[in-house]
């Protein structure tokens, strides 16, 4: 059985549809980003365009913050009041417009990419002859087919703007903070500081947990084909194996949830610093409320980035095992083919 590539999903790097290329277009590359590149690269351009359009939109309602509180203080006509409310309503319809458009892109790349990896697997195992398969490949075909494709597909559509976005948000609005009051920046900065060291080490963990997950989960498919009649001690097996896997997604859990705690904690406060460096500088003179108000809304922006930035990393680690596992998968089914 040959499936057909629907001519709309195909890779851009496929668009051509003479023979040669129709027969490598489903060819899986052995590394996670050479994959991303094959299946999404024409997207991934557009996509990182929206992005930074979405990431240079966000400093704009910052200053008109700043503005509307400092002419609120400062004696400020109510039509200027009024007109920074409006344009500021302006901007945030204009932000989120545009960010809604690129979610819905980054939705559509990746379940194309889904498709792509779900047609390439099926296509790859129809090869192998009836008299070559056995119970173990079947169930490792199931599981890499129905299961762990969607995630490497659904990462794929965030892989290039997710952290572009992010990180585009973070340094403009540092960037930003720092023009406004260098040193409440550099605080904020170094309350932030810390995650730079556990999130690695906490999201290594979670990693290795992952990769240990998969494995179990796949031998569970391979004993249900192979022993589908299976005896107490077969049961027995197999209620090991789900109990290891509920073992693992527990810390998985626990160390995930144990992260965003330290992430947030970190977060309040840099509120904190803000509030009392911010308040002793009003005191003194040195800057404007607005430009408190301004610091506040700053850290609240740039707290939601960096978790979507720390998911990012730590769906790239994961993505790029689960994909590796797929690959060694494939390659070991791969020898029973005919070559």
């Amino acid at each position: 059985m040959q499936v057909i590539f629907p001519s709309r999903f195909r890779p851009a790097v496929s668009a051509r549809h003479d023979a040669s290329r129709e027969e490598q277009s489903t060819v899986i590359p052995s590394a996670l980003l050479p994959f991303i590149w094959r299946v999404s690269a024409f997207h991934q351009l557009w996509l990182a365009l929206l992005s930074t359009a979405v990431f240079a939109a966000g400093i704009v309602p910052l200053e008109l913050q700043r503005r509307i509180v400092n002419d609120a203080f400062a004696g400020g006509t109510i039509g200027q009041i009024i007109g920074l409310a409006v344009a500021y309503v302006g901007v945030a319809l204009g932000s989120g417009l545009l960010k809604l458009g690129m979610n819905v892109y980054r939705g559509y790349v990746s379940e194309s990419v889904v498709l792509w990896l779900r047609v390439a697997l099926l296509n790859r195992f129809c090869s192998i002859p009836p008299e070559c398969r056995v119970p173990e490949t079947e169930g490792v075909e199931i599981s890499l087919i129905l299961d762990e494709a969607e995630p490497i597909g659904s990462f794929v559509g965030v892989s290039v703007s997710e952290p572009l976005l992010g990180g585009g948000i973070l340094v403009s609005v540092f960037a930003y903070m720092a023009y406004l009051q260098p040193w409440m920046a550099l605080v904020a900065f170094a309350v932030f500081s810390p995650q730079f060291v556990f999130v690695p080490i906490m999201q290594g963990a979670i990693n290795r947990r992952v990769g240990q997950r998969i494995v179990i989960l796949r031998r569970v498919s391979i004993g249900i084909i192979a022993e589908p009649d299976g005896g107490a001690a077969e049961g027995s097996i197999q209620g090991e194996r789900l109990v290891d896997a509920f073992s693992l997604n527990m810390g998985i859990f626990t160390l995930k949830f144990s992260m965003n705690f330290l992430m947030n904690f970190m977060h309040h406060l840099g509120i904190a610093a803000t509030l009392g460096l911010g308040g002793y500088y009003v005191l003194k003179g040195e800057t404007e409320f607005g430009t408190i108000v301004a610091f506040i809304s700053g850290l609240a922006q740039i707290n939601d980035p960096w978790g979507d930035l720390v998911s990012w990393f730590r769906d790239l680690r994961v993505t790029a095992t689960k994909y590796d596992l797929i690959v060694k998968a494939t390659e070991a089914l791969n020898s029973t083919a005919p070559q």
